[in-house]
């Protein structure tokens, strides 16, 4: 049986984005996970699962050949998937084997043209293509219908990669579990006036973060605590960027926090165009008066 249009799974979260990207109820669903996973995608309104097991410390992105192999071989003309490193392992492998237009931060498709979102969501590209396309959707919320697909497994040979060892940096960080956090930037003049920025945050009653030259540039901070693209992606309930310009990989990172405020200088930075509040002024101004207005 061949279908054209393809869902990539990896994680549950990526069935709701994908299907409510595609919108159509004869997709197929290529699920590289656990047999629950597998189960799980079966149990919406898709029309067939072929599944791959991870298992024996073996990662999905080992899938991401085989995987490729079997979308190119049914045809798959339109494959979505999600934004994990496992998931865009294996959309991009899929596009090398089927030639195909590889897009990003997709929120919907339409014939020949699909909608991407920028900058968090506050700029829309709309974006036409031919041929087959591969894309990873942006986080969308979507009612799912239910259904009862058959689970078909696959028993490809995954590529010679063993997970060896796992070590968390959230949990010494906290900032990507944290409900509040207060990130600074190069407008921070010497590593010793992070204090003002530790003030505030414990006023705030949040956890420090910084954009990707204050951590890596400078080593001021730690680089767990970097928030960007390839970096820590947060979703907070309050994300107050101090001196940050707003550049593209920056606000990949803050996409999914729930309000966003900003206090920077140059009334013309990027930031404040992702910003839901923003205060122009000097932050060595601005952040002891907004300390000491917390503190009462």
């Amino acid at each position: 049986m061949s279908n054209q249009t393809w869902i990539v799974v990896t994680e549950s979260k990526e069935l709701t984005s994908t299907l409510a990207v595609t919108g159509d109820t004869s997709v197929a669903a290529l699920v590289v996970g656990t047999k629950e996973l597998a189960d799980l995608a079966a149990a919406t309104a898709v029309a067939r699962v072929v599944w791959m097991e991870t298992a024996n410390g073996t990662p999905a992105e080992a899938f991401a050949k085989a995987a490729a192999e079997i979308l190119a071989a049914d045809g798959a003309t339109l494959i979505a998937g999600g934004s994990s490193p496992a998931a865009c392992a294996i959309l991009g492998a899929t596009a090398v084997a089927l030639g195909a237009t590889l897009l990003s931060s997709v929120s919907s498709i339409d014939g020949t043209s699909v909608v991407q979102n920028g900058l968090g969501g506050r700029v829309i590209e709309t974006v036409s293509y031919e041929g087959p396309l591969v894309v990873s959707v942006a986080p969308a919320e979507a009612s799912v219908s239910e259904g009862s697909a058959p689970v078909e497994q696959s028993l490809a040979t995954p590529n010679a990669v063993q997970l060896s060892s796992t070590e968390s940096l959230a949990s010494s960080s906290g900032v990507t579990d944290a409900q509040r956090v207060v990130s600074v930037g190069r407008g921070l003049k010497q590593k010793d006036d992070l204090a003002l920025i530790e003030t505030l945050a414990a006023a705030a009653n949040a956890e420090v973060g910084c954009s990707m030259p204050v951590a890596d540039d400078l080593g001021w901070v730690a680089k767990e605590r970097y928030v960007g693209r390839s970096g820590q992606h947060i979703s907070p309930q309050l994300y107050l960027a101090v001196g940050i310009s707003g550049a593209p990989q920056h606000l990949e990172g803050i996409r999914e926090a729930k309000v966003v405020a900003a206090i920077n200088s140059d009334p013309e930075a990027h930031i404040f165009g992702a910003a839901n509040y923003g205060i122009v002024g000097d932050l060595y101004e601005v952040v002891p008066a907004l300390t000491k207005a917390l503190a009462h």
